[in-house]
């Protein structure tokens, strides 16, 4: 699938969104690595890193019917009260789109992007 004027769609390497093209990014639009700037301030930090690998174990671990919840990982991963909910669904979108999980919600494959609401990952089928 491409977008406008035959460019491929992008994703946003923070948060794992799909970036949508915009005019004013047509003569860079190559160099476009993130959807704003406060994924461009945050980037992929240890943290996040460490929620895709803990997500990606439970995953390998688990049959092929069996769903991951990015908040267990959140949960699993937090200290000092750190809120790690979002930062695990932005780990949970990269890995979609690396192409190592689905997401699902009601057991239906979601557009990361767009899904709100409890989400689930399962492996690949």
């Amino acid at each position: 699938m491409s977008g406008p004027a035959g460019r491929e769609p992008k994703t946003c390497r923070s948060c794992g969104r799909r970036i949508e093209w915009r005019k004013k990014w047509e003569r860079n639009w190559d160099a476009i690595a993130y959807c704003s700037d406060s994924c461009r301030a945050r980037k992929v930090r240890p943290i996040d890193t460490e929620l895709e690998e803990w997500l990606l174990a439970r995953l390998e671990g688990a049959s092929r019917r069996a769903t991951v919840d990015p908040a267990d990982a959140a949960t699993a991963l937090g200290v000092d009260g750190a809120d790690l909910g979002e930062p695990a669904r932005s780990a949970a979108r990269r890995l979609v789109d690396r192409g190592l999980a689905e997401m699902v919600q009601r057991g239906a494959v979601v557009d990361p992007s767009t899904a709100k609401g409890p989400v689930a990952l399962r492996r690949v089928r």
